[in-house]
């Protein structure tokens, strides 16, 4: 069998030195301008992950509250943080153990949404040799970046396994090495390599962690305390049209990877796997919380979950960096 390659859209974390994709440009609407200027800086290269913003613009949810949104993308060589500090970007879209490295900086940063509900870091392993938990990790060679050391030790240490007991092999973002046997099971997002392997035919297991303890919140919607003191009532459209766009998405994923497609028709991207990436971000963005409080939320709750795990990264915040006050107006006037 052939190597399995990853989607041509894995997070940013994970390849260092890739080159950007032939579609990734600035997108502007081809309607008419909206008076007020914004850019949503992505976190990562133009796909079906960052659907419902697309589908916010296609259809002038945006335009029609006096807002005129670019958006903007990412890449191993465009990273989000810098663009939100210098006030070029109005809002970016982040991970909060990004968030937090900025903080330490100086980065004047607050989270203002919470696009993914789960962070969708996974482990990936074959049916005949599953990783169904942590402890299943003992004795098992798992492949993965080293620079994301930090997030094993930190899996290992909420669950009380010992780190010692797992072969590290340092791979690329790639499934050829798990299909291949060369290890057992890999890290990575569960929206890219597992889906890679389902449309090349070969089964995976997928295990979350998120669901053992892993709660770094990802696809944080990111702004600075100027922006929430000066630029308000644009952060409120923007967020409203975000709410309506991803509303959208959950309705009709599929959909939301054909508009992908057509926006982005350079992009490399293919069908069945914008189809099957946008179905598998569902259950990572919505969630019992967001049923009941509306997309985006986040609680005192998920704060503290968020501030235990990134003191294990080394990364330590306060709750103050969350601010709930843009969501909270945008689903009383939703």
């Amino acid at each position: 069998m052939p190597p399995i390659r990853p989607s041509r859209r894995p997070t940013r974390r994970h390849v260092l030195g890739a080159s950007l994709a032939a579609g990734a440009a600035l997108w502007l609407p081809a309607r008419a301008r909206a008076a007020t200027p914004a850019t949503l800086q992505l976190s990562w290269l133009h796909s079906v992950q960052f659907g419902g913003s697309y589908i916010a613009l296609d259809r002038g949810y945006w335009t029609g509250a006096g807002l005129d949104v670019a958006l903007l993308p990412g890449g191993p060589n465009a990273p989000v943080e810098p663009p939100v500090v210098a006030g070029t970007a109005l809002v970016g879209i982040s991970a909060a153990d990004y968030t937090a490295a900025a903080v330490q900086q100086g980065a004047p940063f607050r989270i203002i949404g919470v696009a993914m509900q789960k962070n969708p870091f996974a482990i990936a392993s074959l049916p005949a040799n599953p990783v169904n938990t942590p402890a299943d990790l003992l004795g098992k060679k798992i492949g993965m970046a080293l620079a994301n050391m930090p997030v094993l030790q930190a899996l290992c240490t909420i669950n009380g396994v010992d780190i010692a007991g797992i072969e590290v092999v340092p791979t690329q973002y790639d499934a050829a090495p798990l299909v291949q046997g060369q290890v057992d099971c890999l890290l990575c997002w569960a929206t890219d390599l597992p889906v890679a392997m389902e449309v090349q035919g070969v089964p995976s297991v997928t295990m979350l962690l998120a669901d053992f303890g892993y709660a770094v919140q990802s696809q944080n919607y990111i702004a600075t305390e100027d922006s929430l003191a000066n630029r308000r009532p644009e952060l409120v459209a923007l967020m409203r049209g975000e709410l309506r766009g991803w509303t959208d998405y959950q309705a009709d994923p599929a959909a939301a990877a054909d508009l992908t497609l057509a926006m982005f028709p350079d992009a490399g991207l293919d069908r069945e796997t914008q189809v099957l990436q946008a179905a598998r971000q569902v259950p990572l963005m919505f969630s019992d919380l967001t049923a009941a409080h509306g997309f985006g939320w986040f609680t005192e709750d998920t704060v503290a979950a968020n501030v235990d795990t990134l003191a294990l990264l080394g990364k330590p915040v306060a709750p103050a960096l969350w601010d709930r006050s843009i969501l909270e107006e945008v689903h009383e006037k939703a």
